[in-house]
């Protein structure tokens, strides 16, 4: 049996947070894996990313842009690449090679967890899935991500996000009323199923402490897309009506909206009657608190065509700053729309520490901006140890850290 302390980590600082003393297997690629994996690496866990050599993870190749070298050249490092993958060892292994097979299934012994999303029994032919490595790791947790499941009619087709947001019908909710369907701008299905198998694994790691049982997680994309339906839901299992597509508009809650101001657009928010007085008193209109039409949010809601109208037309004359500001003072939520720019630049990401940068030789700053990570720990914060590898940087480091360096005797396969 290898022996290895993840405090015996080289080539870095020793993990401090919750999970210091987790070792992930990480055999996934793309956005939904790796962000479970990188979240699981921000607390402190150790990840090994096992990746095709020479090719990598595919959204390495999916730029521009991409870091710029030293020496003013592109990278192989994409943003979209960087953006799930810090806190990470890259190790370069082909499961298509026997040699390789045998390194990670030693590799997996050592290791806590397993996440990959390959295709429903793609692992099978190499040994790789739960049902080979659980007879050699009984108390192995592992998760499997896939686009439809490991079970069910549609288990053998591809996922991709834009396929689960299609399929799991936030598309139909999302856009203007008379326009075509339209994903969310980012890819939330992906990342809203890593953060389910990121919940799901650590329920699971606290099984095993507990019992010294490891176990499968299945976890789809579509699935988990369907489950945060929530209330667009649920208001259809009610009431066995589809939703209706509103643009920027909320279902439930009138105004609760983008309006066009003077100079630009802002954020209406108004969650509940009082608020909306305060609202029409901003505005100069409290006759539009006690019209009948209007006085509940429930007439509102039947009403909204005709009062949106109206707010349409005051709201014209406002300035977005002025409105604002009368919105804050008053109790009234609502804000401007930033731009990503805006958004980097506020004060909140600073206080907030939403920005971070890394250092990162290859690129030609010596470090790398990346997105914070939002969970504040009071007493195991996270932590930004490692930028996100270049393809099989930690391989060497790695095999000689596990006594698997062709150079060494290999350990007894038990």
């Amino acid at each position: 049996m290898i022996n290895s302390s993840l405090e015996d980590i080289p080539d870095g600082p020793a993990p401090t947070g919750p999970l210091h003393d987790i070792r992930v297997l990480d055999l996934s690629r793309i956005l939904a894996g790796p962000s479970c994996t990188q979240l699981l690496g921000d607390m402190g866990a150790d990840i090994l990313k096992i990746e095709r050599p020479e090719e990598g993870d595919d959204t390495r190749s999916w730029g521009p842009p991409f870091v710029t070298a030293p020496d003013g050249t592109p990278t192989r490092e994409s943003a979209y690449y960087l953006s799930a993958n810090r806190n990470k060892r890259s190790i370069a292994l082909d499961i298509t090679n026997p040699d390789d097979v045998i390194k990670l299934k030693k590799l997996v012994k050592e290791c806590d967890i397993v996440v990959e999303n390959f295709k429903v029994g793609g692992l099978r032919k190499y040994g790789l899935d739960y049902e080979s490595l659980i007879n050699e790791k009984p108390d192995l947790v592992y998760c499997s991500i896939t686009g439809f499941g490991q079970t069910g009619p549609n288990a053998a087709k591809p996922g991709y996000d834009l396929l689960a947001q299609a399929y799991g019908g936030i598309m139909s909710l999302t856009g203007e009323p008379a326009g075509e369907p339209m994903k969310v701008g980012v890819g939330v299905a992906d990342v809203v199923c890593g953060l389910y198998a990121t919940t799901a694994i650590l329920a699971a790691v606290r099984h095993r402490d507990q019992t010294g049982v490891g176990q499968h997680i299945d976890i789809a994309l579509v699935d988990s897309q369907i489950a945060w339906l929530v209330n667009a839901g649920t208001y259809y299992l009610l009431s066995g009506k589809a939703p209706e597509r509103l643009g920027n508009q909320h279902p439930n809650i009138v105004p609760y909206q983008v309006f066009e101001v003077a100079d630009g657009h802002a954020v209406v928010a108004a969650g509940n009657d009082r608020q909306y007085r305060s609202f029409c008193d901003i505005i100069s209109r409290p006759d539009l608190a006690v019209d009948v039409r209007f006085k509940s949010n429930a007439d509102r809601i039947e009403n909204r065509k005709a009062l949106i109208r109206i707010l349409e037309i005051e709201l014209k004359s406002i300035t977005r700053q002025k409105l604002v500001d009368a919105m804050e003072l008053c109790g009234v939520p609502g804000g401007p729309i930033n731009t990503i720019s805006d958004v980097f630049a506020s004060d909140q990401v600073e206080g907030r520490g939403m920005k971070i940068s890394i250092p990162y030789p290859a690129s030609d700053s010596g470090n790398v901006s990346l997105i914070g990570n939002p969970i504040k720990f009071s007493q195991t914060p996270v932590t930004y140890r490692r930028a996100p590898p270049t393809c099989g940087e930690h391989t060497d480091e790695i095999l000689e850290q596990f006594g698997l360096a062709a150079s060494q005797p290999q350990p007894a396969n038990d």
